[in-house]
């Protein structure tokens, strides 16, 4: 059955200037549980957009330490009807299951993710590059990713994930939970092998430390946001390297960690 990242409600909108209410078919983000089960073993049931479940499945076991590249899945079955995806590693995983913690993952953020653990510490790299961009790309870049966010624009309920480099975006990615974005764009980067080192990660969500995080185990030396970071977020990206730039908005923005990759007159790569 073909899903999408928005189903139609009937419901009722009132008007002030009338005083009256009137009926409409508005458009919801949809909310879908997908349970991963690793060799056998549940190992997460993630509320997601039910959209681009494999480049989820595949982010998520890079970003939670159990694989470093796509090759190392053998097999993956996608049961969308009943809600589960069966993942086959073609040897041990990257870290040991022993160090990972079984847990639901909501769609929302905050409690439903735990913070920090042990894979966290084991697969978030500190990042070393030098590389500069100009204020117009982190301008030009969050145009970009809002002109390819027509589900936003309809129901104003899901988040999106771009990777940038040079002029563009080399890919974006939509869903109801701003961390499951940003897995489907782990994923579809690992399956399309795009190397996600030493780019820019293009978010319209709050830079939380969880964000900075898969920033980090991605390789990602830049985040771009229109939103607001968390002071968590700004320790944590100083301490791994991250420049993170929030508040993207027209012509202005702020840059609150490693302001030297941000360079004005400097020319595009």
């Amino acid at each position: 059955m073909e899903r999408g990242n928005l189903s139609v409600w009937g419901a009722l909108r009132y008007r002030g200037d009338t005083g009256q209410f009137e009926a409409l078919d508005d458009q919801i983000a949809t909310e879908y549980a997908l349970t991963v089960k690793l060799d056998g073993e549940e190992f997460a049931t993630i509320v997601c957009s039910p959209t681009h479940l494999r480049e989820l499945v595949y982010g998520f076991l890079a970003s939670e330490g159990m694989i470093r590249e796509a090759a190392q899945v053998k097999h993956l079955h996608m049961d969308e009807d009943s809600g589960y995806a069966y993942a086959e590693l073609a040897g041990q995983p990257s870290v040991a299951r022993e160090k990972v913690s079984k847990r639901f993952i909501g769609s929302c953020c905050g409690k439903s993710r735990q913070f920090y653990f042990h894979t966290d510490m084991l697969t978030a790299r500190t990042i070393m590059t030098r590389r500069t961009i100009t204020p117009e790309q982190c301008i030009s870049y969050m145009v970009q990713l809002q002109k390819r966010s027509s589900d936003f624009h309809s129901s104003g309920g899901v988040h999106n994930a771009a990777l940038a480099e040079g002029d563009g975006l080399l890919a974006v990615m939509t869903d109801v939970g701003r961390h499951n974005a940003l897995d489907k764009l782990y994923g579809h980067c690992l399956l399309q092998r795009i190397h996600t080192s030493g780019k820019a990660i293009v978010f319209s969500g709050r830079l939380s430390s969880e964000v900075v995080l898969k920033a980090a185990k991605m390789g990602c030396d830049i985040v771009l946001s229109k939103s607001a970071p968390t002071d968590l977020a700004l320790r944590l990206a100083d301490d791994l390297g991250i420049t993170c730039v929030g508040f993207i908005r027209g012509s202005q923005f702020t840059v609150y960690t490693h302001t030297e990759r941000i360079a004005i007159n400097h020319s595009l790569p």
